[in-house]
């Protein structure tokens, strides 16, 4: 018997397979890695030496107003080690700056005081000198036009981030489901970005790209927006880490946003990618807390099973989900019409300025379901989880259970994901 740990919220669950079951076992080399020094060694390290860029605090010098996007409560962005950091090389460069960390929710809900104090600390938050301020990508009086996107779209960010005198990104690098990788250019779009240029970028068109897909940067047009909005606002350093499965930095690249974003990009690749294991049963996660809050962000770890699940076959998500669905565009989606066929039409047949809140999730999640049928462990609503068109199970053993029902056998072969937000699934 093979007992394979499972992150689920804050906490974990063994996942107990059969050895004659077990396919394989699809984890990052992330989680294994070693890093050479501490994580806030790893981060100076970084600024003292950015990619593509002068050092920070030469960057600056003379400068008043300097703005730092951090990313928000949905990501496990470990800013009680980068920020620090951040502050001591800006304050070298310019004493007197005031700094604010614009909490970048992109089009998520606000951050609550809670989740800041949790996310940076009694010292960072209360005490450090800094300004918190929480982007809300709905205030349009918020916004400022900076152009328009390659796409075509309204070009819209915070007032605050546009208007700074030194633009910097903290944030972390994974691989994202169709932005090919997180970090970098993200912080800017989605990130401070106004919800009408969230919704333009996230087009059903760019959604159904094939490029559009995890660990893929070059010809993607979702990434191909995000590199022009990063660049129009100025953002003139980042400092992104690659963290491990207990959210520990063991990597960190800094200077330039697409330059030393594309270093990092390959760090991770060479790391999370692993090959396909195909089979009938796949288990994955959403890693953990904060990511697997909700059923909406949930949708990435089913892509990485998507990509090794065999045609037909069943998906069992490991998601606590103790923020129920997380987007009620998402949730109407589904529990309103029941044909995922006249769901997915409905979604391609809609223009780029007519895109919904939550529609890119909506559309995924509907292309996997289209393909398999998804069973979710979760604390969400047993009634909530099936009008959204899958099934809820209680717990693992049960979930499997389920899945050898609907299968029609006992013995089929499983593959399991530990963690399906670090990995990049590759065909072999």
């Amino acid at each position: 018997m093979a007992t394979i740990t499972l992150p689920y919220g804050r906490g974990k669950v063994l996942a107990e397979i059969p050895d004659e079951r077990l396919a394989g076992v699809l984890q990052s080399k992330a989680h294994s890695y070693h890093p050479a020094a501490g994580e806030a060694e790893l981060v100076r390290r970084a600024l003292e030496q950015p990619i593509g860029s002068p050092r920070l605090k030469e960057l600056a010098r003379g400068k008043h107003n300097v703005v730092i996007i951090s990313s928000d409560h949905t990501r496990p962005v470990p800013s009680k080690v980068i920020l620090p950091e951040l502050v001591r090389e800006i304050r070298a460069g310019s004493p007197q700056a005031e700094i604010t960390v614009l909490v970048a929710t992109g089009f998520h809900r606000p951050t609550t005081e809670a989740e800041l104090l949790d996310k940076y600390g009694e010292e960072l938050y209360r005490h450090a000198g800094l300004r918190f301020v929480v982007h809300e990508s709905g205030k349009a009086e918020d916004m400022v036009h900076l152009g328009t996107l390659p796409s075509g779209g309204e070009l819209l960010i915070n007032r605050l981030a546009a208007q700074a005198d030194l633009l910097v990104g903290e944030g972390f690098i994974e691989p994202h489901f169709f932005a090919g990788f997180s970090g970098g250019r993200k912080s800017v779009l989605p990130g401070v970005a106004s919800r009408v240029t969230v919704l333009a970028n996230h087009c059903s068109a760019f959604i159904d790209s094939p490029f559009s897909r995890t660990g893929i940067l070059d010809g993607n047009p979702i990434h191909r927006d995000m590199v022009y909005a990063a660049g129009q606002a100025r953002l003139a350093f980042i400092c992104n880490v690659v963290i491990d499965a207990d959210k520990k930095v063991i990597a960190a690249f800094a200077g330039h946003y697409d330059q030393a974003h594309r270093e990092g990009c390959a760090f991770v690749e060479q790391l999370s990618g692993v090959d396909a294991v195909p089979a009938p049963i796949v288990v994955t996660t959403n890693g953990g807390y904060p990511l697997d809050q909700n059923i909406y962000q949930s949708v990435k770890g089913m892509t990485a099973a998507e990509a090794t699940c065999a045609p037909g076959g069943v998906i069992i998500m490991v998601s606590a989900c103790s923020d129920g669905h997380g987007g009620q565009s998402l949730y109407d989606t589904f529990a309103g019409e029941k044909d995922k066929e006249k769901i997915m039409a409905r979604f391609l047949a809609t223009p780029s300025d007519q895109t919904i809140p939550d529609q890119w999730e909506a559309q995924i999640l509907c292309r996997v379901l289209r393909k398999h049928q998804v069973i979710l462990v979760t604390q969400a609503p047993r009634e909530m989880v099936e009008e959204m068109q899958m099934h809820w199970a209680a717990d693992l053993p049960s979930a499997i259970a389920l899945a050898d029902r609907l299968l029609g056998r006992t013995d089929s072969p499983i593959t399991v994901i530990p963690d399906g937000v670090s990995v990049i699934v590759k065909s072999k």
